[in-house]
């Protein structure tokens, strides 16, 4: 070969070599960058070119698909009472993307997940259109509907319930909601739908998750765990033990005394009395007796400082280190830097009725390919032990004296069913200048011993009367209709 030949050949091999060089890194480095930018359309046009999987509760789907009438996108989601459900599945948005339950299995929704291949595979080769499959959640549709129609009625708040024995969660309420159908598409009116639901324009936050995301102050709910404390560290060895409680009592390394809601018996008191009758004094006691130390190691093992995965993210529940006496006697009844969500404190009922354990919380109960076929099932999984079943069975003893005879009365079931509860009223806001958080946190439990539910229930009335406000009066029904569905769906 002549050298201007191979000259030319040369050139010829290096522009292959560059464009296989070029045709590899697009396709194997770039890939994911390349699918991921919002200019490249045909990805978008391909997610919405078929219908998505649904979200199960109770074996039927609440959520669909509609065919929209204009532009590139085939198709979009809707829901089936898209503002009860909104905590749970999050939103789809042709225009805004898509979070929660329809984000974290988007793979299985969209049927593009790796999982899916062999059908996705086979489907393109007979022709068949692709499907997404399912996520099978593990609420309760009658549960779901109670908690959020309590919320209605009372204008904000969230609820939280989970089966002790599993850690299933049974219902994920959030109240005000949004319908994310209304910001499913990519219309002027979906739009205008998401403007109105941004904070900025809506102080009210409907699309803030109030039973995973807020962090309230929980006030005397917080006492079960103090309770659990003084019973883990042998502080005290039992219910009926009478306490070393003085009256008043002055907070140590301060000239100020830790008061009591009313002249209830709190001198002493035992800690079945100091439960029922919630006394701040014997609870900041204990806290200030056993030290940061001991009760920022009980509150971890409920679950506090760490984030929950349901799988939907919860925020880290919190119970300050490094403080002194006093400040740890305030945090001990809730109050000080002590915040939770309602999952959090749904988790602490659901270990004392659980016998001490505590177990993962989760809510999806598993994935299916479109044929129906389980792709991922959930097991439940033990995430800690924060008691002892003795001290939990004390803890139960003294929960059901709150219920039976104290605070918490209006949780009553009857019949073969027991419950157990703490009330709570948590001061916010600037010197206390905004109307206490209700609270109720419960478990119910049958004939047989078993806890097929436990709850917890804030509720944030501004509107309500503030010598009105109380856990028992505003929170407690709420938990009694949600305990009452899971009930009666098992009949």
């Amino acid at each position: 070969m002549n050298k201007p030949l191979r000259r030319i050949a040369i050139f010829c091999g290096l522009l292959v070599l560059t464009l296989l060089i070029r045709d590899n890194w697009l396709q194997y480095v770039q890939a994911d960058n390349l699918k991921e930018d919002p200019k490249n359309r045909r990805v978008l046009i391909a997610r919405y070119a078929t219908p998505r999987g649904d979200i199960i509760v109770g074996g039927s789907p609440i959520t669909g698909h509609a065919a929209t009438t204009s532009g590139d996108f085939k198709y979009k989601r809707t829901y089936e009472n898209g503002a009860m459900w909104a905590p749970v599945t999050g939103f789809v948005s042709q225009a805004y993307g898509a979070n929660q339950l329809e984000s974290i299995e988007d793979g299985i929704l969209a049927g593009t997940d790796d999982r899916l291949f062999f059908r996705n595979t086979l489907d393109m080769i007979t022709g068949k259109a692709k499907e997404g499959g399912n996520v099978v959640t593990t609420l309760n549709a009658a549960a779901q509907k109670a908690a959020y129609e309590g919320l209605a009625k009372r204008g904000k708040g969230a609820v939280a319930a989970i089966e002790p024995s599993t850690g299933k969660i049974l219902a994920l309420a959030s109240y005000p909601s949004y319908d994310p159908s209304t910001i499913a598409g990519g219309s002027d009116a979906d739009a205008e739908a998401w403007k109105k639901l941004q904070k900025k324009n809506n102080p009210n936050d409907p699309m803030l998750n109030r039973a995973l995301r807020e962090v309230y102050p929980p006030g005397s709910t917080f006492k079960v765990v103090t309770a659990a404390a003084a019973l883990e560290n042998n502080l005290y060895d039992g219910a009926d033990v009478k306490t070393n409680s003085p009256l008043p009592w002055t907070m140590p390394g301060t000239t100020t005394e830790l008061k009591n809601e009313g002249n209830i018996p709190c001198k002493d008191a035992t800690l079945r009395v100091a439960l029922q009758y919630s006394c701040n004094t014997v609870f900041g006691k204990v806290g200030s007796d056993l030290g940061n130390d001991k009760m920022l190691a009980e509150a971890k093992k409920f679950g506090f400082t760490e984030e929950q995965f349901t799988p939907v993210r919860s925020s880290a529940s919190v119970f300050s280190e490094g403080m002194n006496q006093s400040q740890t006697a305030l945090s001990s009844i809730g109050q000080y830097n002590t915040a939770t969500t309602p999952l959090q404190m749904a988790m602490v009922a659901s270990a004392v009725a659980n016998d001490g354990k505590l177990m993962k919380p989760y809510m999806v109960d598993k994935l299916q390919a479109p044929s129906l076929d389980t792709i991922e099932q959930t097991e439940p999984e033990e995430l800690s032990q924060p008691l002892s079943s003795k001290n939990a069975q004390i803890l139960q003893s003294m929960m059901e004296t709150v219920v039976k005879d104290g605070t918490g009365k209006n949780a009553q079931i009857g019949g073969d069913v027991t419950v157990g509860g703490k009330t709570g009223t948590a001061q916010h806001g600037e010197n206390n200048s905004k109307n206490p958080y209700a609270w109720f946190i419960s478990y119910a439990k049958l004939s047989d011993g078993s806890s097929p539910v436990a709850v917890a229930v804030v509720v944030e009335d501004e509107n309500a009367v503030r010598d009105d406000i109380s856990g028992g009066g505003l929170a407690a029904p709420i938990a009694k209709s949600v305990m009452e569905a899971v009930i009666n769906s098992k009949k």
